[in-house]
């Protein structure tokens, strides 16, 4: 049987010591800060046919007449105050704007029939690639406006 020693200085034993804990204290910190798994997301929205769409709104109790209407919008690449507010609203429904910068996507307006006696509610959906990735809840009237997120049970 053969033994292996090796004598080592109190200053090498030392710094030894100190540059493990410095890598141990690094990688815990990576670690800590990059999680193995990415923060969960709203599991995705298709809506690439107006019939998606419509069964959409109807799944969270809302009723539409099916008219549609759509146009194309730019999602600005730097977002100002109203973008800042509108994308909170969105992440507050598990959206977010923010990963569509500067990409063109379509906003489909339906009219809300059963919002109580109110004719001016209209739900925006905004689909980039056939994907949900905003909607909001809004009352056009100057009188009684506002706008909420489309799950808002408010």
């Amino acid at each position: 049987m053969r033994m292996l020693t090796f004598k080592l200085k109190p200053k090498t034993a030392f710094g030894i010591i100190l540059l493990l804990t410095g890598v141990v204290v690094i990688a815990v910190s990576f670690i800590g800060n990059h999680p193995a798994t990415p923060a969960s997301k709203q599991t995705t929205v298709s809506c690439k046919t107006a019939e998606e769409r419509v069964n959409y709104i109807n799944s969270l109790g809302f009723e539409t007449d099916s008219s549609e209407e759509s146009k194309e919008i730019i999602i600005p690449t730097r977002f100002n105050d109203v973008y800042n507010k509108y994308n909170e609203i969105q992440k507050k429904q598990g959206l977010d704007l923010a990963e569509y910068k500067g990409k063109t996507a379509v906003m489909y307006t339906y009219h809300i029939t059963n919002y109580g006696d109110n004719d001016n509610v209209i739900a925006n959906l905004i689909v980039f690639d056939g994907q949900l990735i905003g909607a909001d809840l809004c009352d056009t009237s100057a009188d009684n406006g506002f706008l909420v997120a489309l799950n808002d049970k408010t």
